[in-house]
């Protein structure tokens, strides 16, 4: 077993993930894998199966799979659940569309292993605007969704609801994530905001972002309802909770 876990949740991705699974387990560092599917349609789990029966990597590469579409949160929330079990020191959050460069792995795995930072956030935020293929309209909400979640909360972090994130084991130890509550991309800003609520050191490492050229985007309108208004009810509900830090 490899000291790193990447989770990919997955959603009708059979375009991307033979292509995503072999870019990881080429990296000159090795990382193991999780694939969480939820119940897709397009056969996304079976070609995990298959991927897994010809692996002859340093990487090991698991399944899980789940009934119905239940969310980008829970699926990570089972994934750290996983990682946790397992051991892995590193438990990285990554999407299976390519938006996230493979690559860029090893910089936020130094970021925490290297570095000594608790989490890395892969942030198209930190300097400028690192978007590729994006609509204009598009590049705006997002980046002024992230002003506007810095705003409510205060978190020192430019890019709020980016999913490219690393994280150490004792971060997920530390957070009940029985009682994280978002499950959309509200869950990345609830994650980030509870481990700094816990005083765990973060990081941001500057990427570039590239949408999905192929497999269709799973954004919608309620995922933005439940970022905007979610996040003022997480900072009041955070003003009468006592957040122990963890010993180091």
């Amino acid at each position: 077993m490899n000291d790193s876990l990447v989770i990919i949740p997955t959603y009708n991705e059979s375009e991307n993930i033979r292509l995503i699974v072999d870019a990881v387990i080429n990296l000159k560092k090795p990382f193991d894998i999780l694939i969480v599917d939820d119940g897709s349609p397009d056969g996304t789990a079976t070609i995990v199966k298959q991927i897994q029966e010809s692996n002859t990597s340093e990487s090991a590469i698991h399944l899980i799979e789940r009934k119905g579409k239940q969310g980008l949160g829970t699926a990570y929330i089972r994934g750290f659940k996983f990682a946790i079990e397992k051991g892995y020191d590193f438990i990285f959050e990554m999407d299976a569309d390519f938006s996230h460069n493979p690559k860029d792995l090893i910089r936020l795995y130094e970021s925490c292993a290297i570095d000594g930072n608790d989490v890395a956030v892969g942030s198209r935020y930190v300097s400028g605007v690192n978007v590729v293929n994006w609509p204009m309209g598009r590049i705006i909400m997002s980046y002024f969704a992230s002003i506007y979640v810095r705003f409510i909360t205060g978190m020192p972090v430019n890019d709020t609801t980016a999913g490219f994130v690393c994280f150490r084991r004792k971060v997920l130890e530390t957070i009940d994530l029985d009682n994280i509550r978002f499950i959309g991309y509200a869950f990345q800003i609830e994650m980030k905001f509870t481990a700094l609520k816990y005083g765990f050191k973060i990081s941001e490492v500057g990427i570039v972002f590239t949408d999905r050229t192929r497999g269709k985007s799973k954004m919608s309108g309620s995922i933005f309802k439940e970022a905007f208004f979610g996040v003022i009810k997480m900072k009041i509900d955070s003003l009468f909770k006592k957040y122990i830090p963890a010993s180091v």
